[in-house]
Parts: C-alpha cells; sequence; structure tokens
C-alpha cells in the first residue's frame, strides 16, 4: 500500500523514564508526538511523478461500446455483399465454410484487438509499447483507415442524393417518372437495354457516361460534392466531443438498421415471388465446397465485415474498463455481426425476387452487388411498391445509418492514434481543430470520387486499399503477438482483465491460443496467395471499363505503401538499441516500460492512499541476543 510519512528517531536522553517501545501508523502525517526528537536524515525525499497525460476517456456504459462497436462492424458489406456471395457461392451451403472462417479466423482476431486496446489503454500506434519492434503496423493500420475514410463517406453522399430523391412522387428512377417514359417502353425486349434506374444512376448521379476513363476525371458533379460535405459536417458533429457524443449516437445508428430489415423482411414476405428469390438465395450446391474461390470468398468477408485490422476496433476497446468482459463481447458482437448479414439477405432477395416475377425473368439477372445492387436492382425493385417513396426513404436511410456507424470507427481509430502520440492534442480546442482538419482534408481529398469519372478512382481505391495490405497487416499483428510479445503472456493479460474468469471463458481462451499460433496465421496465408492470385488473373474492371496498366499499378502501390510501414518502422526501432543485431532484435521485442501504465493507473485508483508515521526508539535498533526469539 503506498505510504507517506516521517521515520524519527530518538532524540537526546530525557531525565524521566524512557518511554515503552511504539509503532503508531495512525498517527496523521504533520509535527511529530515527540517535538524534541531528531529526524533521521534517511534517503532522500523522492518527488511524486505525476502522469504526464490526462486520463484517458471511457465508455459512460457497457452497451455504448457494444453498439458502437456492432454498428462499426454492420456496415454496407452486410447488405450489399453477403447476400450476393451466398447465391453465388452454393447458397445455403455458403453458410458451412462462413461459420467456420468465423470461428477460426474472424473471432480470434477480433479477440486479439479487443484485447490489446483494453489492455494497453493506447490507439493502433501507441499500444506496440507492448513490441517496438512492430509499431509499423499500427501506422499501416491508421493509413488504412485513411484511404477507406476517403471513400467510404462518398457511399453515404450517394445514400444521401437518393434519400432526398426518394420525397419525390413518382420516385425519378421509377417507370413511372415522366422522363422514363420511353426507356421503359417494351422491357421485355432487348435483354441489353438500360433500365431506368440504371441510366438515373449514371447519367444523372454519377455523370459517368460523360467520362472515358480513369484517366479523364472531369468537372465535379456538385449535387454529389454538396452531399458529400453535409455528410462530413455531420461526421465533425457527431464525434465533436468523441466518445461522449458518438457514444449518445449509436443508440439510434446502429439500432434503425435492424428495424429497417425486420421491416422488409414482413413486408417482402407478402409480396408475389418472394419466395422465389429466397429459394433463390437458400439453393444448395454442394459442390462448390470444393471451390477454393468460395473458402477465399468466406474468408475475406468474415475478415472484412468484422473491421478487423483496420485500427478501430482497438481504439474503441482501449477505452473500456480495464476489467471489461473482452471474450463476451468478442462472442456477442461477432456472432450478431454474421446473423445480421444472414437475415439481410431475407430482406434483399424477397424484394429482388418479386421485381423479377414483375418482370417474367430469372432471379439471378436481377441479382447483384456492391453500390449495382444498393443503388440500381434494389431501388428499381422499391420502386415497383405501392407507397415506394415510403420504401425508399427508410432503404436509403438504413444505408445512411450503416455508413455512418462505420466511418465513426474508422475517424475513431484515426483521432486515437494520433492523439496518443501527440497527447498535448489531447486539450478540446486542439482536438476540435484536429478534427475539423481531418474533416476538411478528407472532404477535399473526396472531391475526386464525386467528378464524372469518380466512380471509376473510388473503384481503384476501395480494391486496393483494403486489399492484399490489410491481410499482410493482421498477418503480422497476430504473428508479432503470439511470437514476439509471447501467446502465454498475452493469455495472461486476458485473465488479468477478467478478474473473475469463469470456466468456459477460460475454456474459449485455450481454443483461441491454438488458433492464434497456427490456424488462423495459415489462413490468412491463404488467403493472401489466393487474392495475389485472383489480383494477378483477373483484370480490374468497372462495367466493360478495363483498367489501364498505370491504373492497376497505382492500386498496387497503395497496398505496397500499407506494407512497407512494417519493416521500415522495423528498422527504425533496431537503430534506437544499441548492441548487436540480435541484441537489438531482443531489445526491440521486449515491452518498454510505459507498457501497462494504464493498467497501474486503474489499480491505483482502487487503493486508498492513507499517510501515517512510524516512530522508532532504541529498542528498535538494538539487536537481540544470538539465538534468542521474539514473537
Amino acid at each position: 500500500m503506498p505510504c507517506t510519512g516521517h521515520l524519527d528517531t530518538p532524540g537526546p536522553p530525557a531525565p524521566a523514564t524512557p518511554p515503552e517501545p511504539t509503532v503508531n501508523i495512525f498517527q496523521m502525517e504533520g509535527p511529530t508526538a515527540n517535538p524534541t526528537s531528531q529526524p533521521w536524515p534517511g534517503p532522500p525525499h523522492q518527488p511524486e511523478i505525476l502522469a504526464p497525460n490526462p486520463p484517458r476517456e471511457t465508455w459512460a456504459g457497457k452497451y455504448e461500446f457494444l453498439l458502437s462497436c456492432l454498428g462499426y462492424c454492420v456496415g454496407l458489406g452486410n447488405v450489399w455483399r453477403f447476400p450476393y456471395l451466398c447465391y453465388r457461392n452454393g447458397g445455403g451451403i455458403f453458410l458451412i465454410p462462413y461459420f467456420i472462417m468465423l470461428l477460426v479466423t474472424g473471432l480470434p482476431l477480433f479477440l486479439m484487438e479487443l484485447s490489446l486496446g483494453q489492455y494497453g489503454a493506447a490507439g493502433p500506434i501507441t499500444v506496440w509499447k507492448c513490441c517496438p519492434l512492430l509499431k509499423g503496423v499500427g501506422v499501416a493500420m491508421l493509413i488504412v483507415s485513411s484511404l477507406v475514410s476517403l471513400y467510404y463517406n462518398v457511399i453515404i453522399a450517394w445514400a444521401f442524393y437518393y434519400l432526398g430523391s426518394s420525397f419525390q412522387s413518382p420516385l425519378p428512377w421509377s417507370c413511372d417518372a415522366p422522363r422514363n417514359a420511353d426507356l421503359c417502353q417494351n422491357t421485355s425486349g432487348s435483354a441489353g437495354r438500360a433500365s431506368a434506374s440504371e441510366v438515373f444512376w449514371n447519367e444523372q448521379v454519377l455523370g459517368v457516361t460523360h467520362s472515358s476513363g480513369l484517366g479523364d476525371p472531369g468537372p465535379v458533379q456538385w449535387p454529389l460534392a454538396l452531399c458529400l460535405l453535409a455528410a462530413w459536417i455531420l461526421i465533425f458533429l457527431c464525434m465533436l466531443k468523441g466518445i461522449r457524443s458518438s457514444g449518445k449516437v449509436v443508440y439510434f445508428t446502429a439500432t434503425f438498421p435492424y428495424l429497417v430489415i425486420l421491416i422488409l423482411i414482413i413486408r417482402g414476405a407478402t409480396l408475389d415471388g418472394s419466395l422465389n428469390g429466397v429459394r433463390f438465395y437458400l439453393s444448395s450446391n454442394w459442390s462448390r465446397l470444393q471451390s477454393a474461390q468460395v473458402w477465399s470468398d468466406a474468408a475475406s468477408q468474415i475478415f472484412y465485415s468484422l473491421g478487423i485490422g483496420f485500427g478501430g476496433l482497438l481504439s474503441m476497446a482501449s477505452y473500456n474498463k480495464f476489467d471489461n468482459n473482452v471474450i463476451r463481447d468478442t462472442l456477442v458482437i461477432a456472432i450478431g455481426n454474421c446473423c445480421t448479414s444472414f437475415l439481410a439477405g431475407f430482406a434483399i432477395f424477397s424484394v429482388l425476387g418479386h421485381m423479377a416475377w414483375r418482370k417474367q425473368v430469372p432471379v439471378g439477372s436481377v441479382a447483384d452487388s456492391g453500390p449495382g445492387l444498393a443503388f440500381v436492382a434494389y431501388p428499381e425493385a422499391l420502386s415497383l411498391l405501392p407507397g415506394s417513396p415510403f420504401w425508399s426513404i427508410l432503404f436509403f436511410l438504413m444505408l445512411f445509418t450503416l455508413g455512418v456507424d462505420t466511418l465513426f470507427g474508422n475517424i475513431e481509430g484515426i483521432t486515437t492514434a494520433i492523439l496518443d502520440e501527440f497527447p498535448a492534442l489531447r486539450d478540446w480546442r486542439r482536438k476540435t481543430a484536429l478534427l475539423g482538419a481531418l474533416c476538411t482534408a478528407f472532404y477535399l481529398l473526396g472531391l475526386l470520387l464525386v467528378t464524372q469519372g469518380g466512380i471509376f478512382w473510388f473503384t481503384l481505391i476501395d480494391t486496393y486499399s483494403t486489399g492484399f495490405g490489410l491481410i499482410i497487416v493482421t498477418l503480422f499483428m497476430c504473428l508479432g503477438i503470439a511470437f514476439c510479445y509471447g501467446m502465454n503472456q498475452f493469455c495472461q493479460d486476458i485473465v488479468d482483465m477478467i478478474c473473475r474468469c469463469p470456466p468456459w471463458c477460460s475454456h474459449m481462451l485455450s481454443y483461441f491460443k491454438v488458433c492464434w499460433v497456427f490456424f488462423t496465421p495459415c489462413l490468412l496465408l491463404f488467403t493472401l496467395i489466393y487474392t495475389f492470385l485472383d489480383m494477378y488473373s483477373v483484370p480490374l474492371r468497372y462495367g466493360t471499363y478495363e483498367y489501364p496498366a498505370w491504373g492497376t499499378s497505382l492500386g498496387i502501390c497503395m497496398g505496397v505503401l500499407t506494407c512497407l510501414q512494417i519493416p521500415v518502422w522495423a528498422a527504425v526501432a533496431l537503430c534506437h538499441e544499441s548492441g548487436t543485431l540480435r541484441d537489438r532484435f531482443q531489445k526491440a521485442t521486449q515491452p518498454l516500460r510505459s507498457w501497462r501504465m494504464a493498467t497501474a493507473q486503474d489499480l491505483a485508483r482502487d487503493i486508498i492512499d492513507v499517510p501515517f508515521t512510524i516512530t522508532l526508539t532504541d529498542s528498535d535498533f538494538t539487536a537481540p541476543p544470538h539465538g534468542s526469539s521474539e514473537d
């Protein structure tokens, strides 16, 4: 127990009888009981060392953290990518590799990020005080989050644009709109004829028909630029007070999508042809399990939908209380995210089945993924429903909230990384200026993506910013914790956080330990190899446009820039040490003295510091006779 006080020795002998030896541990610090006593010089007084940084914020409640993480993970990919992958890779059979990858790759990596952030109470860069050699992993996470934030808010701007257009009746992309009368004539004729929804997307929203490709961006689409500005202003206002403000917003943004999905499922179940869409979604093709692409798609979907390797999870966990049960949170968030993907498939394909029934075409001909599903196929299907503006408003408001939640996590990861490296910026005014500068920079850079040729740049950044570079970053994070920091030490850290670790947590931790050491790195390596093979065998396209060699090279450079951070910062860490190369490597893998500082501060809050004085007399300095014993 920390203590403060004086150590006093007796003064000159007094004529009276010497007092009995006493030890007073309750006397408050101040003047000693004997004013004639001379204090023993002793060692010089050590000044109290104060923490240089102000205390970190913490979540106001555990539900804010759970909802923030769930909103961060449940993003647009759950709605526009998972259902498409499911029907393309054997329907319901795809769920087998999907949940296997969840158990072997998703849950272990998710728990690793949450545990690392919560135990270290630091962002994606500073947390690598546990192993300075791997600081580059945190810097690479910062770059990935920045690239994703650059283009992700463009999707929110598209949703904003469609949300505003949904207040018109009839919808501007429906066949009931006067401008689309010619397009909708003889719809059962030519299969290659563009639909009204597709024309609205390409011509009015994107303006891509006026661009020849990547090298011809053209002028800015100013309606989209205004929507992008509004989106960044909203992000700035919601994150103005950090987790104190964003933690309140997620009560709406994280729960509203579930309400909309439930409403769409109920409405879709009442439509003609909806069962054909659901049957198409869950059709079983057992032979697809023999394809390596199915397993690679399952791994990549788990990897990206959980938000692993971006630094957002790590940053949000750093604001947890030290004794939060991270294993429980991992199971709740990860399983909830995957169940959301599965349920979203019913909402999507029931409505697409109805559209296929109305157009008398197979469901596969109207199914799509990515922006093609969210802004072309599904809006067209909604336009066929009675009261289509209402359903359109609900859908695009859901897309908006899904995107905003994910962007909260990305921006939180970036700001936390910067503030932990430069604590002087934690002052409210400086922090506000930093957030404003980030939002302004992202907006100005994002203007390229809302030009007439912006969709080509959007696809390029989307493909390569979260491609092989992100997998390599996560692979090094897993290997670094397992073999540099030490798997036994990492597991002990988790046990220390979960003070009263129930038996099921201990069993789960043993399973995760095996995954971290062997299964998870092997599957990440498999996914990485397949990503490289797919990247070099299939050229990048958007529609019929094939990207030129210089565009592909530019995209590869994004991934290489991310990966280069790991060896560069490892070399910096080795240069800061002394000795032989082996000695430098050994020192660079040892935690810094400031590691676990947050742990000590958390525990210190529970200790009551009671100042006291110990008064000693002559008998305390007299050695007892040899061989005697004292009680």
